[in-house]
């Protein structure tokens, strides 16, 4: 299926751009009337990999407070990548389509009583499975989703967007999060036309989050020939102290009817006062797809560090191997990444 197929497969690019032009307008309207500034972010990435791959992308944000205790929060994204060969180099929160896109883009409204909250969000967001916000899988260092997180690997995506409501309703230690909503994926992978649920209760304990998330939704449009539904289940916990954080995530569940994938990753970012500018980063990753002489089982490992240049300007370097799969060939590389961070 090439780009045009896909794109009649969902909503016209045109209008999806008129929608976000409506939202950017009607979100920042109620902010003049009550004279309130809402708060503007730029980010400018570029980045190098010796796999060879190349990218460049550039994120515009806009957020803060409406009216009646709502918030707002509009982005937009471009960004594009040069590679001789399909890779997931650079791939870790937005698409590489060469296209101005409308990404998240919600209105949202939390009420506090006593030890309890309730929340809506309506719009736009990102599917709220697993570790799944833009600060939970961008910018954090590592210049690769993880496997589990690319559209490729019969898994998940980073780039799963939702147009639907998303509730939140428990306490401040105990939440329970659960979606509805039609898929409007930006990537070749973009999903098919249904309805998704996905529900995802978190708990604190300590310096402990742990979560459990359940998904039913599309397999991609690309894939003619998947049959039935994408089905995951999933676990993922946190851990931070003195500098320390140990996150990771598991699922298990099918891509689409008789396969099944299951796998995780697990990584580390360490920064104590001696490090001064450096952030350490380490990851493990393991992910099994198995769809009879179809199957793949690749794994990937990453060390690294993100340095904190300037008050604008972040770097990200990373060592890469993935070992020689069965169906997938092996790679080792270096892989540089800057980003100019704007605020207002």
């Amino acid at each position: 299926m090439d780009r045009r197929e896909l794109e009649k497969s969902g909503s016209p690019v045109a209008v999806r751009t008129a929608a976000a032009l409506l939202f950017f307008a009607v979100a920042l309207a109620p902010v003049r009337s009550y004279g309130q500034t809402p708060t503007t972010e730029l980010d400018v990435t570029v980045g190098n990999s010796t796999e060879p791959a190349r990218a460049a992308a550039v994120q515009l944000r806009v957020f803060g407070n409406a009216i009646a205790g709502w918030q707002y929060y509009a982005e937009a994204s471009w960004a594009q990548q040069w590679a001789p060969r399909e890779s997931d180099a650079f791939g870790s929160g937005y698409p590489y389509d060469k296209r101005v896109r409308p990404a998240e883009m919600y209105v949202e409204r939390t009420l506090l009583k006593g030890r309890y909250l309730a929340g809506v969000r309506a719009g736009q967001f990102r599917t709220p499975f697993g570790l799944y916000s833009r600060s939970d899988q961008t910018y954090n260092g590592f210049t690769r989703a993880p496997l589990i997180r690319y559209g490729s690997y019969w898994a998940l995506s980073s780039n799963f967007l939702e147009d639907g409501v998303s509730v939140v309703v428990g306490t401040p230690r105990l939440v329970v999060e659960a979606s509805a909503g039609i898929p409007q994926d930006h990537d070749q992978y973009r999903r098919r036309t249904g309805i998704d649920s996905t529900i995802r209760v978190q708990a604190a304990v300590g310096d402990i989050v742990v979560a459990a998330s359940h998904i039913h939704t599309q397999p991609p449009a690309i894939r003619r020939f998947a049959a039935g539904s994408a089905v995951f289940t999933g676990i993922d916990a946190r851990w931070m102290r003195g500098g320390v954080q140990l996150r990771g995530e598991w699922i298990d569940g099918q891509a689409f009817g008789g396969t099944r994938t299951f796998g995780g990753y697990v990584d580390a970012s360490v920064h104590r006062p001696a490090m001064g500018p450096v952030t350490a980063i380490l990851r493990a990753e393991r992910l099994d797809y198995e769809a009879g002489r179809f199957s793949s089982y690749p794994r990937r490992y990453v060390a690294g560090a993100r340095v904190r240049l300037s008050s604008v300007a972040v770097t990200q370097i990373n060592l890469v191997h993935q070992p020689t799969d069965v169906r997938l060939g092996g790679l080792s590389a270096v892989e540089f990444g800057l980003t100019i961070s704007l605020r207002r």
